[in-house]
Order: C-alpha cells, then sequence, then structure tokens
C-alpha cells in the first residue's frame, strides 16, 4: 500500500497534532503555574468541564465543538453557552465560537452570556476575497447588522441586553 494514503495530509496530521488526548486538567494548572498570562481555554462544552476550568484557574472559556468538523454530533456551541454560562456565573467571562454568521448571531451570543462572539469563518472569507479591505468591510457589516438588531430590539447598548432577547420566559426553568 502507498505509504502516503495512510499518512494523511499534512493539514490532517498538523489538526491531529492539535487535539492531545494527554492533556488534563493538571497540565492546565501547571500552565497557569508558570504564566501570569491570562489563559483561556477553547472547546468547553459542558457546565461541569466549565466548573473544572475555574478551579484550574482559568481567565476565560471558549464554548466551542471546533467548528463539529471533527467530531460530527456534538453539540452546537450556542446550545452549550447557556449551561456553561449559568454555572460559571461571573467568576471567569464566556466565549462563543461556531456558528457565528452575522451580526445577529453576535447578538444572540451575548444575549445567551458570552462575553464575546468570535467571527472567524467571516472574516476569513473577507481576508480571501479582498485582503484587510475585506475583513474590514466584514466586521462593518456585523457591525451595522448588531445595531440594527439592537435597536429593532429596543436598546441602545450591547450590555443592556439579557437572554429574554432570545429565550421566552417559559423557557427559563430548563436553562
Amino acid at each position: 500500500m502507498n505509504q502516503n494514503l495512510t499518512k494523511g495530509s499534512g493539514l490532517q496530521n498538523y489538526v491531529n497534532d492539535l487535539f492531545d488526548p494527554s492533556i488534563n486538567w493538571e497540565d492546565i494548572k501547571w500552565l497557569k503555574s508558570i504564566t501570569h498570562l491570562p489563559i483561556v481555554l477553547k472547546g468547553i462544552l459542558t457546565a461541569e468541564d466549565a466548573l473544572l476550568a475555574v478551579e484550574a484557574g482559568v481567565a476565560a472559556v471558549q464554548v466551542s465543538n471546533h467548528g463539529s468538523r471533527q467530531l460530527d454530533g456534538t453539540p452546537a456551541a450556542i446550545d452549550a453557552l447557556c449551561d456553561v454560562v449559568k454555572a460559571v456565573g461571573d467568576k471567569i467571562e464566556v466565549y462563543v465560537d461556531g456558528g457565528v454568521t452575522d451580526g445577529v448571531d453576535v447578538l444572540k451570543a451575548v444575549a445567551l452570556g458570552a462575553k464575546m462572539a468570535l467571527v472567524g469563518r467571516s472574516a476569513l472569507w473577507g481576508l480571501v476575497h479582498s485582503g484587510q479591505q475585506g475583513v474590514e468591510r466584514v466586521l462593518n457589516i456585523f457591525k451595522n447588522e448588531l445595531r440594527t438588531g439592537l435597536g429593532i430590539s429596543g436598546y441602545s447598548k450591547i450590555d443592556q441586553i439579557d437572554r429574554r432577547l432570545v429565550v421566552h420566559e417559559s423557557y427559563y426553568a430548563k436553562l
């Protein structure tokens, strides 16, 4: 058999190396002990892991399923966000990425408790299409959509919103 077929592509090997199953919570605590930099832990999808991240001393968690490309069937980041936010309270910041494709998605994520929503894919599309100007255009579109979404919802500032914007009151008992 051709060796190249069993090795995978260079990109696939790189991605495989990113997901090291031997990394554990003690490694995160060790990293915290050797740096004064804030640690943001990506890939948190459960309240239990979020609480372990708090215990390990991270500054923030990034709710993410890594685009659900590596393991389909994982919960969408936006669906896991409420549980994570509820678990950590105001102990650490919570960010979200994945599926954020416009300014209204940012509005929803912040309404559900995210301190910030990451918008990598859209910005990359802008970069590929038109370089720096493309990225600036994408971010301006996001900003305008966010501003419009706030206005339509009756708010003037993003720090005024909460989950009532996107979740009906009768659903609160489930969150």
